[in-house]
């Protein structure tokens, strides 16, 4: 990609704000080919496997990447919906949905991209589009409530090295964060509400989110924290009692121990304890995806019911819902005050 000038930067017209989504990834086909594809850049990251590099690759394509991608893909195929990957549609969609909701309330001049951290589309891609409009300002909003080195911190990674390549760039602002912002615990909140009035209330509601290796959080990843501290909040919320719910975590990948409770561990134990309906919600997911629609919904709800239980259902995930689309909406306009586009506000 060619740099601009700053000559030729001063003749373009100001492109206003430029908002960055971005997300996890997807591969672009459910096809073998196309999952390795896609694993290898996802656990190529430093930030999700800290171990040696040397070893790692090693083990990544000596051994990994020749057995997971077929499973992975299978797993994929039993989501995958006549428009591509539900995570990708969906996305699409909350760019939509926040683009005209956040124009409207600042009166235009802003520009949406979405970008995702593994597979297409990808973040120098997403940046390139912002540029060409010549964006002045530069907000980034990754699509994870809960902070954690393997997810936001990654995405700062793979933002700044692209800018770094640029002669030129906007004024950057990154969002952090949401996890404790009101209108997202409100969400979550009328979610399960509207989700129980419809479906009746379970005896465990268990909040399943995505695991780290219990190293990372002892070296100082605040994410388990932060996990907790959205589910009290919902809890609070609801007004339900320590005997109904619990939280847990999901999607372990190798031999060392992650943070737990284990959610299949969890589930099979309250299967065989006699718990007879469970409902399952993922906080930590903004948006459907394989680890909510198969291993969640489908591969866990396996485990309880083979172990005895006898009613499970997953909770969607607040994906385009309109008042996950408002907070997300608040969101970007708290982060963006003081900028030129909210003066008139």
């Amino acid at each position: 990609m060619g740099y601009i000038k700053q000559s030729d930067q001063l003749k373009q017209p100001d492109g206003g704000l430029g908002v960055l989504l971005v997300n996890l990834g997807t591969p672009d086909e459910a096809t073998t080919s196309a999952v390795r594809r896609y694993l290898a850049e996802f656990l190529s990251d430093p930030r999700i496997v800290a171990i040696p590099r040397i070893l790692w690759m090693i083990i990544l394509h000596g051994i990994v990447l020749r057995v997971r991608p077929k499973k992975s893909a299978t797993a994929y195929r039993s989501i995958w919906t006549e428009e591509g990957s539900p995570l990708l549609v969906i996305s699409r969609k909350q760019q939509a949905a926040l683009e005209e909701s956040v124009t409207h309330r600042l009166g235009g001049k802003v520009s949406f991209t979405l970008g995702m951290r593994y597979g297409n589309p990808s973040i120098p891609a997403a940046l390139a589009q912002l540029r060409e409009r010549n964006v002045q300002r530069l907000l980034i909003l990754p699509l994870y409530p809960q902070y954690s080195a393997t997810t936001t911190a990654s995405i700062f990674d793979a933002v700044t090295n692209e800018l770094q390549r640029w002669r030129w760039i906007p004024e950057t602002r990154f969002i952090h964060r949401y996890y404790h912002e009101p209108g997202y615990i409100s969400a979550l909140s009328e979610s399960i509400r509207e989700f129980r009035e419809r479906e009746g209330t379970a005896d465990k509601l268990l909040f399943s989110f995505h695991g780290i290796p219990k190293d990372y959080h002892e070296s100082g990843d605040p994410y388990p924290d932060q996990c907790h501290a959205t589910a009290q909040d919902v809890v609070d919320s609801l007004g339900l009692e320590d005997h109904q719910w619990q939280v847990s975590f999901q999607s372990r990948f190798g031999a060392q121990e992650w943070m737990k409770p284990y959610t299949d561990e969890t589930l099979k134990q309250w299967g065989a304890e006699g718990v007879e309906s469970v409902q399952v919600i993922c906080p930590a997911f903004s948006g459907d995806c394989l680890e909510t629609l198969e291993e969640i919904a489908v591969e866990n709800r396996g485990y309880y019911l083979e172990a005895g239980g006898k009613s499970y259902a997953y909770i969607p995930a607040l994906n385009d819902r309109p008042e996950h689309i408002a907070m997300l909406s608040d969101l970007i306009l708290k982060h963006v005050s003081g900028w030129p586009e909210t003066e008139s506000r």
